[in-house]
């Protein structure tokens, strides 16, 4: 069996450079999807660098907007954003909120599933800390259905029998 090591994202201007452009189009998608009414409060549980929560800050009209992320570095990051400077950016684990029940309108969850070691449990805890009636929501890449950043690349190297 091998060992499990947690996956680091240690530098927010690198994920930029490699995901920011994905990361906002399928974010901007997902904010017309939820279609959210103003004032409303939310949590990104983990922001990593920022890039949902700058959209959040951009297209929402939030009454306030926390991001919760476990990397500092990528906190840091965050907080250099132009347009994420309305949002609190704290540290935390996605499967032990710092908060009290109830206490957003909306937790969302951008990009992170598949990084989370107990996904269930960090979606138990987004509902926690969400007002009864209030929205929680999550998305990932469509990897079933090739629909990833990656699928140019796997497709590329699958036609040339590198697997």
């Amino acid at each position: 069996m091998m060992p499990q090591h947690p996956i680091n994202f240690n530098d927010g201007h690198a994920y930029e450079c490699a995901m920011g452009i994905w990361s906002r189009l399928v974010g901007q998608q997902f904010l017309d999807w939820l279609d959210p009414r103003p004032r409303l409060r939310w949590l990104d549980v983990g922001c990593g660098n920022g890039d949902f929560t700058e959209l959040l800050a951009r297209h929402c009209e939030a009454a306030e907007i926390l991001g919760v992320d476990p990397s500092e570095a990528q906190l840091t990051f965050a907080r250099s954003r132009q347009h994420a400077r309305s949002a609190t950016f704290l540290h935390g684990d996605a499967m032990a909120l710092p908060f009290g029940g109830g206490q957003f309108d909306l937790s969302v969850m951008a990009l992170v599933l598949f990084f989370v070691s107990d996904p269930a449990k960090s979606i138990f805890e987004m509902r926690r800390v969400t007002r009864p009636g209030g929205t929680v929501a999550a998305y990932v890449w469509d990897v079933l259905n090739d629909a990833s950043p990656m699928a140019p690349i796997e497709a590329e190297m699958k036609g040339r029998g590198v697997r």
